[in-house]
């Protein structure tokens, strides 16, 4: 078996989830370089990492680089990514530095796989020939979308085939690792001080108290009073899904969850679909686990999304006082699908 040199640089909650995700998934590793800003060892479920130091050389010799990102802050990738694909390495980067970018695909590999093929081109042509010049003529970066989007649109692409989706309505509900491992710790420490009847330690790391709290602000307030987030899943729906006339809103709120994303999705539709038949259509979508029988209380709850793959579905319904609108609950593991996993299944379609 062909095997292919990777390198991961972040080792905070998505890098873990990416180390652990390349293991589980047995992607053909053959040299694995852990990179971070500072040199230490690291275990990952028993096993032991090396964390070496990243510096432009470090990408000598390697063919993929998967870049851990950090949301809200300029990641690795910015100062990193030109010296990976200089040395012949394709980068998939999960910050926000490159997502909207024209000549940077955004990929989310169940929606638009065909996005990515002028990228893998690039790749099976370096892998045939050798490094050569072709580094020079294409960026050679592959960026995955934001969490709460690759739910969302894992969801909607399916009912989007069945008729053009004209309008969507989102509340996210989103999980504090959304905000790195020290955004879970600091929830986790609140609530351990406020059930022991202490007062909850101030928030440093998020910004207002997570425990026994929800808060609707992720990210930077931006244009119209909306936040980074919000905007991000407007701007990337449009961007994967090739089509800017839908029109979308979002509420990005943070819940006192540690991992799982909800999300409450309206849509309105250009034809009417029968409820029954998004239903079916979502059953058979790859990548989607329909959980829908609200009177047996079988639904997706974010803690059952946990160390899972799947983009769950249910609340599946029709709104009754508009034509064309319906409902949808999704849920997923925001470190997996909505990180570490979309960005291994992407490089899995540089291989395949």
């Amino acid at each position: 078996m062909k095997t292919y040199n990777v390198a991961v640089v972040g080792v905070g909650a998505v890098g873990i989830e990416m180390l652990r995700t390349l293991k589980n998934r047995n992607f053909p590793v053959g040299e694995l370089k852990v990179l971070a800003r500072s040199e230490r060892d690291i275990s990952v479920d028993g096993k032991p990492y090396h964390v070496s130091t990243v510096t432009p050389e470090s990408f000598k010799g390697i063919d993929i680089a998967l870049f851990a990102g950090t949301e809200g802050e300029k990641g690795a990738a910015v100062t990193f990514a030109p010296q990976a694909v200089k040395n012949g390495a394709v980068v998939i980067d999960n910050g926000a530095d490159f997502r909207m970018r024209p000549d940077v695909p955004l990929v989310i590999p169940e929606v638009n796989p065909e996005d990515a093929n002028p990228v893998r081109d690039f790749f099976l042509s370096r892998h045939r020939e050798g490094i050569s010049n072709g580094a020079k003529k294409h960026k050679g970066i592959i960026a995955n979308p934001n969490c709460s989007t690759i739910q969302m649109v894992v969801a909607l692409s399916p009912i989007y085939k069945l008729s053009k989706i004209t309008r969507v309505i989102v509340s996210t509900y989103q999980a504090a690792s959304g905000a790195g491992r020290s955004a879970a710790d600091e929830l986790v420490q609140q609530l351990k001080d406020i059930t022991s009847g202490k007062q909850a330690a101030a928030p440093k790391v998020l910004p207002q108290r997570i425990a026994f709290n929800v808060f609707p602000h992720i990210g930077s307030f931006a244009e119209e009073n909306y936040t980074s987030e919000e905007w991000k899943m407007v701007k990337e729906t449009h961007k994967i899904m090739h089509d800017d006339n839908i029109k979308i809103s979002a509420t990005c709120a943070r819940v006192p969850v540690i991992t799982g994303h909800s999300e409450a999705v309206y849509i309105e539709t250009e034809k009417p679909i029968k409820v029954e038949k998004i239903r079916e259509v979502l059953e058979k979508a790859k990548g989607i686990k329909v959980l829908d029988d609200p009177l047996k209380n079988i639904y997706p709850n974010a803690f059952e999304s946990e160390g899972k793959y799947d983009v769950f579905v249910g609340r599946i319904r029709r709104d009754p006082f508009v034509k064309n609108g319906y409902w949808l609950w999704v849920v997923s593991d925001n470190l997996l699908k909505g990180a570490a996993l979309n960005a291994v299944q992407i490089a899995e379609l540089l291989i395949a």
